[in-house]
């Protein structure tokens, strides 16, 4: 029986995927900051442990208690929306630290295993907000960003060593709590010059209107990375994701 791990799975994204790799017979373990076990289906298949991926201890703990894995998707993150010049450096700090340095901790401690034992799949979930320049989202989309490249660079480094990597890109998701977990972060709506922008941002993010992505697609695309040998490094999920993509080129 394969074992998945998978990072912020107390909502949306990572608590879609967990599920949806437990239908599908997999061993699951499911971490989240503040473990939920009442959030995922009883079974003897599922295991909840407590991981924050910015605490060096936190990662050390987790990764000994799940034992050997064969697939690790990362999935922990957050957003923020503020314009560049009000951003505050301490916001910009916890988005570089958890959407990529988090990442990039967890990666190093599954590699060493994968490369001895030359099988492993890292799938890292980033965003379509990558594939071209939004406004409000910059240190957001920079930190998401800064890990595809270094997943590119990561899948060439470890094919000698049999283990495959891919990047999930989701698009535009009003259902998840994305955008609701990013407005504490908010900041110019008392500027005169910002607030316009900021509220048509919000308004857009919000409607219903266009193609969105499910989280339902996101575990769909982790699904295909983790047991699909031929699936591509970067693999869009949801509707308007695969749109943006195509025109990404």
């Amino acid at each position: 029986m394969p074992t998945v791990l998978i990072t912020g799975c107390s909502s949306g994204f990572g608590l879609e995927t967990a599920k949806f790799f437990l239908e599908k017979g997999w061993k699951v373990i499911a971490t989240m900051r503040n473990p939920r076990r009442d959030l995922l289906p009883a079974s003897d298949k599922i295991t909840i442990l407590s991981l924050d991926v910015t605490d060096p201890a936190s990662i050390a703990s987790a990764f000994a208690e799940a034992g050997d894995i064969d697939v690790l998707v990362n999935n922990a993150g957050f957003g923020a929306a503020v314009p560049v010049e009000l951003i505050e450096p301490e916001t910009a700090r916890r988005l570089f630290e958890t959407n990529m340095l988090g990442t990039l901790a967890t990666i190093q401690a599954v590699l060493p295993s994968f490369r001895e034992r030359r099988s492993g799949t890292i799938i890292n979930v980033t965003s379509t907000a990558t594939l071209r320049p939004l406004p409000l989202i910059s240190v957001y989309r920079a930190s998401k960003a800064a890990v595809n490249a270094f997943t590119e660079s990561l899948a060439v480094e470890v094919e000698p060593f049999g283990v495959r990597v891919h990047i999930v890109l989701p698009g535009r998701s009003p259902e998840t709590s994305f955008g609701d977990n990013a407005m504490p972060h908010l900041r110019g709506l008392d500027n005169r010059d910002y607030k316009p922008l900021i509220e048509g941002m919000i308004s857009q993010f919000r409607e219903d209107k266009g193609p969105v992505t499910h989280a339902c697609d996101v575990a769909k695309a982790v699904w295909r990375a983790a047991t699909n040998s031929n699936a591509p490094l970067r693999i869009a999920a949801g509707e308007d994701a695969v749109k943006w993509m195509v025109e990404a080129g």
